[in-house]
Order: structure tokens, then C-alpha cells, then sequence
């Protein structure tokens, strides 16, 4: 008899876990256009071709239009690319005096030669740190929402290889995921 209820017991867990994990994520709700950032290999491509032939969500040429967007990096790099796609209104400058001073204080300091002062300089006072690209297209994607920039959904799914067959079937994958996080289906 006790076998019985520790078989039912389990049962009922093992349901109820896959009932949760089919559920709609609340937060793609709102997604229904898409702009997908290039991405290694070409995968790009694939991932549209795959989003939108299986009906998943519209896929925009016009970032514009896009309430989220497809990405395969985060970081430095990509927060330029969505700074240069949907560029932040520029605020009323407030002059405040004791910056001025600080100016003014800064100009008279003598120039150090290092190599960070320089690409400083360069950029207008802003020193920004090299960027690797090395690791794109790794076989995760992410999905960010273009007002709040956070990330809505993400999934790891590698390519096998290079080929466009290969590459296809990631991207099939990776639709097929993110239409069962949308729908729960």
C-alpha cells in the first residue's frame, strides 16, 4: 500500500512540474514584433526564416517597429547597438557651477600619456574598453525588450556545426522554444 502513495505521490509531482513548465511566460505577452540583430554565421537569417514561418511572432525589418529584440551577445557591444538603434532623449543640460570649476581645474592638470587618457580624450572624455567579438554566436540567444532593455527570455541551443542545414535545425529549435514560452503549447 505504501508503494501506491510514494507511485501517486510521484505522479502527481511529475504532472504538476510539466504543467508548469508549459505555462505562458507572462512577460512575452506584449511580444509581437521582433528585430533580430546579426548574429554569427549567418544565423540571423535562419532565425527569421524559422520565427516566421512557423507563425511565432512577426519578425521586423525596421527596428523601429520592434517591441523586442534578438540578439546572440550582451554587453558593452551590444548596449552601443541598442544606444545607436533607439537613442535615449537628450536631457536639458543644468549648468552647475562647481562642475565648471572642476573643468576648469581638470584642464590644468598635465596630460598623462597613458594609453587609456589618450583613447579618453580621443572619444570626447569617455574611455571605453575594446570589445571582443570572439565569442558570438555560441549558441545562446536572448530576447530584450527595447524600452526597458531587459532580458525577457533566453535559451542555449549550440549549432552542431556551420552548415546551413545545421544551422536551420538550431534555428528550428530555437523557435520552437520560443513559441512553447510564449504560448505554452
Amino acid at each position: 500500500m505504501k508503494w501506491f502513495h510514494v507511485i501517486g505521490l510521484s505522479s502527481l509531482v511529475a504532472f504538476g512540474l510539466t504543467v508548469a513548465a508549459e505555462a505562458p511566460a507572462p512577460q512575452l505577452a506584449g511580444v509581437q514584433t521582433v528585430y533580430i540583430l546579426p548574429m554569427g554565421g549567418g544565423m540571423d537569417q535562419f532565425l527569421a526564416s524559422r520565427l516566421t514561418a512557423m507563425h511565432v511572432v512577426q519578425v521586423a525589418a525596421d527596428p523601429q517597429t520592434a517591441d523586442a529584440i534578438f540578439t546572440d551577445h550582451l554587453g558593452e557591444s551590444f548596449e552601443r547597438r541598442l544606444e545607436d538603434l533607439y537613442p535615449k532623449p537628450a536631457l536639458p543640460k543644468v549648468v552647475d557651477e562647481d562642475q565648471d570649476k572642476d573643468k576648469e581645474k581638470d584642464k590644468e592638470k598635465p596630460a598623462s600619456s597613458s594609453v587609456a587618457n589618450a583613447a579618453a580624450l580621443a572619444d570626447g572624455g569617455k574611455a571605453t574598453a575594446p570589445v571582443s567579438t570572439f565569442g558570438h554566436g555560441k549558441g545562446t540567444f536572448f530576447l530584450v525588450d527595447r524600452r526597458t532593455r531587459n532580458v525577457l527570455w533566453s535559451t542555449y541551443e549550440k549549432p552542431q556545426g556551420s552548415r546551413p542545414e545545421q544551422l536551420k535545425h538550431t534555428a528550428d529549435i530555437v523557435a520552437k522554444q520560443f513559441k512553447t514560452a510564449r504560448t505554452g503549447k
